[in-house]
């Protein structure tokens, strides 16, 4: 392994995790030390092992319609525990930021009349739905899952890129991929204090129990799915089985009188909490898509007369617009008296006039992100992109500037990798997962971290041949160990989908087929917005 060590080549713009020069950095001591005696063939061996173990589970991805192996590099990316204190700090701001927003949002709109964002801002974002107006959660609770992405600049400091707290995807890997290295390389595992990652079901169980609506002491908790054909299928059925719920879709589902019942083999049962993984367009064909065959009609009202809390709520992705990130710092001011813990990347809005003339002067070196993409779509970096798309872009931004965001190319950190039988320096992005139970939120102690395995590379998406790594926070000598309920169970596989035949499905299928791929978390399992900037 040390052999291996001596052709990495960590130089360049980008802060290299691990290595500062020729110098290890000290989180990476005892994992070099660790890994010290293993040889490549050792190494191939594990690697091959865990694709096997993945292929089994069901952990995979779909690309051109083949299902591959999600990609899991056997080394991890190591965060010292102070390192993460901050990050954890900053996480948790923003995510209190953002409730408060979106309560006011939906509600007073005290922000507008105090000029700390423009009201044309919120009622022009794609996001923005006014079936949500006025629909208070029991507990006050919106963001009951977040997923903030971060990346870290060339000077080694963590920054936000995005918000997501509408159907956050992708914290199944970061169990799975913790099971996974804690069998390929359990001597390394052994060699370090890691603060574990397997409470994250109980504590999601939790919050949504304490958002039950007012007068409920054993609420029925259950995870909406778009179903099988949804490409995050895996992660829904995985939380379902582990928290000890029901895993339904919107055909289980029907309302009565306000309230929502799921259809049992003992007749309707009240469901109290729905943990929807359904976006919000398909969630009740009454107020949204009236085509859609994924939600269940009359959801929306059911959660206005507060008789079931829908979690995350509707209408949080107008958090999620990327017009809306810029002025998150001032929104961190104005809510909560502070400073952000963790900064914006620098960004430029092309509405502005200023904004606007100096990026089209600049769009070679910038990159251009659509402000409600998702999944890398849209994006445009300067650099790399030919004159023709340069001018298509260009176009583009005159015709909608609002549409448009900027931001510097931003070299992203990078961490060792195995790849190809050799290590070398890739990019990656880390998004913590964060869970807001109404008195607190907690931060899962790691994150997903996602890594582009082509050389050079800045978009970490599975489908530009992205993987992940297993993240470990390191814990200090006096960290208290948590009192979370027992580990949960081994992830076993999801059920296949039916083989694909279209010339024998009717068009219910089909459609339900489309909605279901069409949904946020996308076609492959974990092809989530990529850090590209």
């Amino acid at each position: 392994m040390n052999a291996m060590f001596q052709g990495y080549g960590s130089g360049g713009q980008a802060y290299d995790e691990m290595f500062d020069g020729d110098e290890l950095r000290p989180p990476y001591l005892r994992l070099r030390d660790s890994l010290g005696t293993m040889t490549t063939p050792d190494l191939v061996a594990r690697v091959e092992a865990l694709q096997a173990t993945y292929l089994d589970q069901g952990v995979t991805f779909d690309i051109g319609g083949e299902e591959r192996a999600f990609p899991l590099d056997i080394l991890p990316r190591v965060i010292e525990m102070d390192t993460w204190t901050t990050i954890e700090s900053g996480v948790q701001q923003r995510v209190r930021c953002l409730e408060a927003f979106l309560a006011d949002v939906y509600d007073a709109g005290q922000v507008f009349d105090d000029g700390v964002i423009p009201r044309s801002v919120i009622a022009t974002s794609s996001h923005y739905h006014r079936e949500a107006a006025g629909v208070r959660p029991a507990n006050g609770v919106r963001v009951h899952v977040s997923g903030i992405d971060l990346i870290r600049d060339d000077q080694g400091e963590f920054r936000v890129l995005e918000d997501n707290v509408r159907v956050p995807s992708g914290v199944s890997y970061v169990m799975t991929n913790r099971r996974a290295i804690s069998a390929a390389l359990p001597e390394t595992v052994a060699a370090h204090r890691i603060r574990p990652v397997a409470a994250y079901p109980q504590r999601l169980l939790a919050a949504l129990r304490a958002a039950a609506p007012a007068g409920v002491t054993d609420p029925t908790v259950v995870v909406l799915t778009p179903g099988v054909y949804n490409g995050a299928y895996f992660e829904h059925a995985l939380l379902a089985r582990t928290m000890g719920v029901e895993l339904v879709e919107g055909r289980d589902l029907e309302c009565h009188r306000g309230r929502v019942m799921m259809r049992t083999t003992k007749g309707l049962e009240p469901v109290h909490v729905i943990y929807r993984r359904v976006d919000d367009e398909f969630l009740d064909p009454v107020h949204f898509r009236a085509d859609s065959m994924l939600g269940c009609p009359g959801m929306i009202d059911a959660a206005r007369a507060g008789n079931v809390t829908l979690a995350n709520a509707a209408g949080n992705g107008v958090a999620d617009d990327k017009l809306v990130y810029t002025y998150l710092p001032d929104l961190i001011r104005y809510y909560l008296g502070e400073e952000p813990v963790l900064k914006n990347v620098d960004t430029w809005r092309l509405g502005d006039d200023d904004a606007r003339e100096e990026v089209l002067d600049r769009l070679d070196e910038l990159v251009c992100k659509p402000v409600d993409g998702s999944g890398g779509k849209g994006i445009v970096i300067g650099p790399a992109a030919s004159r023709a798309e340069l001018d298509e872009l260009r176009a583009k931004v005159l015709q909608d500037p609002r549409s448009w965001i900027a931001q510097p190319v931003v070299q992203l950190s990078t961490v060792p990798t195995f790849v190809d039988g050799k290590l070398g320096p890739r990019h990656v992005d880390l998004r913590p997962f964060a869970v807001n139970d109404g008195n607190r939120v907690w931060v899962l102690p790691g994150g997903l971290t996602r890594v582009a395995l082509a050389e050079g590379e800045l978009i970490v998406n599975s489908s530009r041949g992205g993987g992940s790594k297993d993240t470990w926070v390191l814990a200090g000598p006096k960290v208290p160990a948590p009192a979370p309920p027992a580990a949960p169970e081994e992830p076993a596989a999801p059920p296949s989908p039916p083989p694909s035949q279209p010339s024998d499905e009717g068009p219910a299928i089909l459609d339900l087929k489309n909605q279901a791929e069409q949904q946020q978390q996308g076609k492959s399992r974990v092809d989530l917005e990529g850090a590209s900037c």
